[in-house]
C-alpha cells in the first residue's frame, strides 16, 4: 500500500532530513503551481513517467520549464525503444500517485526498484529542489544532496544526466 503524505515526511525526518513543506490548492500542471513561485524559493520541478517497448518505467524529472525531446530521451536514458507515458494504472501501482501528482517522492512506494529514477543535470544547479509529497496539494523543500540521500535510501541509484535540451547544451561547451 501506498504512503500518505504524512508517511513520507516522517520517514524523511527518521532520516534526519529537513524539509519545508507548505500547503496549497491541488496543483494539476507546471502552469497552475508557478503562482508560488515567490513564496517557494529553489528549483521547481516537472515529472515525466515513461516506459519503453520492455516495459522499463522511468522517473524523469527536470526543472519546470525545461525543454525535453520525447522522440531522442530514449538514447539518453538507456532505454530499449523510444519511450511514451507510463499508464495512470502503472504510475499508482508502482509510485503511489495520479497524474498531477507525479513526483521524485514517488521512489518511496516502488518498493521492488520497477522505476528508473533519471534527474536532469540542469536540476542540480539548484540547491534546493521542490516537489509534490505525494499529493499536489502540497510542495516540499528538500536540499539537493539530502533528495539524493532519500532516494538511495529506497534503494533507488538516481542518475543525473542530460535530459533537457538546457542541459544537453550545457554538456557540449
Amino acid at each position: 500500500m501506498a504512503l500518505s503524505p504524512k508517511e513520507l515526511l516522517d520517514y524523511l525526518q527518521n532520516l534526519g532530513i529537513e524539509v519545508t513543506t507548505v500547503e496549497h490548492p491541488p496543483l494539476f500542471t507546471v502552469a497552475d503551481s508557478q503562482g508560488l513561485r515567490g513564496e517557494i524559493p529553489g528549483g521547481h520541478t516537472k515529472n515525466l513517467f515513461l516506459k519503453d517497448k520492455k516495459d522499463n518505467f522511468f522517473l524523469v524529472t527536470v526543472e519546470e520549464d525545461a525543454v525535453v525531446d520525447l522522440k531522442s530521451i530514449h538514447q539518453v536514458i538507456g532505454a530499449a525503444s523510444r519511450v511514451s507515458f507510463g499508464k495512470p494504472e502503472k504510475l499508482l501501482e508502482y509510485l503511489g500517485v495520479i497524474p498531477g501528482s507525479v513526483t521524485v517522492f514517488g521512489a518511496i512506494n516502488d518498493r521492488d526498484h520497477n522505476v528508473q529514477v533519471i534527474i536532469d543535470a540542469d536540476l542540480m544547479k539548484y540547491d534546493v529542489i521542490n516537489g509534490h509529497p505525494l499529493t499536489n496539494e502540497a510542495t516540499t523543500s528538500i536540499r539537493r544532496e539530502d533528495l539524493i540521500a532519500f532516494l538511495k535510501s529506497t534503494g533507488h541509484e538516481p542518475r543525473i544526466l542530460a535530459v533537457s535540451e538546457g542541459a544537453k547544451a550545457d554538456a557540449t561547451v
